[in-house]
């Protein structure tokens, strides 16, 4: 389905100003946060992640689901382009879980231009993900509703960070070289299919709200909760995760969820 703004804007209920701004593009990038979760269910449903845009379009906003960086960049990327924004296709290299070698450019990130200062904009990186752009500047503390950030040169790379109580945390670094849908294709692929990729096979969910506030869930961790029954966490996700199950070709009946989580360990075999 194509890029349709009037049905994007009621999917993030967002009613201001529409025009290529600072201001448009912060509000927009809030509204987005807290509207659309991170989740990675269709991976764990071992479905295929189609991230063309009208599929991308039809998931996100027609079906009232969430998904990760690929869809969720990518459908904002597109509606910043049609409101007259500069914008510019990026990939980052995942830092936050300290890989021990350097890991491929599996993240999808936009670079946009407002007045010939250039700012990084990241709707779908989970829990960590930016509530707001980034001005991409060296060395500048941007705090945020959700956080302070920072970026740094690395090399040739800019260097993300998330700075909490007591340290500064890596979350990616990226260079400024254009990527194609092609790169995008690719870096999808690998992270749904690839064994040892987290998202096979832990349940990761995020949503922002605008008071700094989150809800969060995931499989994995001394924080994970624990469930007894599928019922539980399925109608948990739908009413935390502003998400929709009913959609003919996006939904997830309660079988294939119970399945699912029987399959992760999320939940016992009755």
């Amino acid at each position: 389905m194509a890029l349709d703004l009037a049905l994007y804007f009621d999917r993030i209920n967002y009613q201001e100003a529409r025009t290529a701004t600072l201001e448009t593009l912060r509000g927009l990038h809030l509204a987005h946060t807290c509207a659309i979760p991170f989740e990675n269910l269709d991976v764990l449903l071992r479905r295929t992640i189609h991230i063309d845009d009208d599929s991308v379009f039809e998931k996100l906003v027609v079906a009232g689901r969430g998904g990760w960086c690929f869809e969720q960049n990518g459908l904002f990327r597109n509606v910043l382009a049609e409101l007259g924004f500069e914008v510019e296709n990026l990939a980052a290299r995942v830092l936050l879980a300290n890989p021990p070698q350097m890991p491929a450019r599996t993240h999808r990130l936009t670079k946009v231009t407002i007045d010939g200062q250039a700012w990084v904009a990241d709707v779908g990186f989970g829990g960590k993900t930016l509530p707001e752009p980034v001005r991409l500047v060296e060395g500048e503390m941007q705090p945020t509703t959700h956080g302070v950030y920072s970026f740094e040169r690395v090399e040739h790379d800019w260097l993300l960070k998330f700075h909490a109580a007591d340290k500064a945390i890596n979350l990616y670094r990226f260079s400024l070289e254009p990527q194609y849908d092609s790169d995008y294709e690719a870096g999808n692929h690998y992270v749904s299919t690839w064994p040892e990729s987290h998202f096979r096979y832990c349940l990761a969910l995020s949503l922002y709200h605008a008071d700094g506030t989150k809800n969060t869930l995931s499989s994995v961790g001394e924080n994970a909760p624990v469930f007894t029954r599928a019922q539980e966490v399925y109608d948990l996700l739908q009413k935390n995760f502003n998400l929709r199950f009913d959609h003919p070709n996006h939904g997830i009946s309660l079988d294939d969820f119970s399945a699912m989580l029987v399959r992760i360990g999320v939940i016992k075999p009755a």
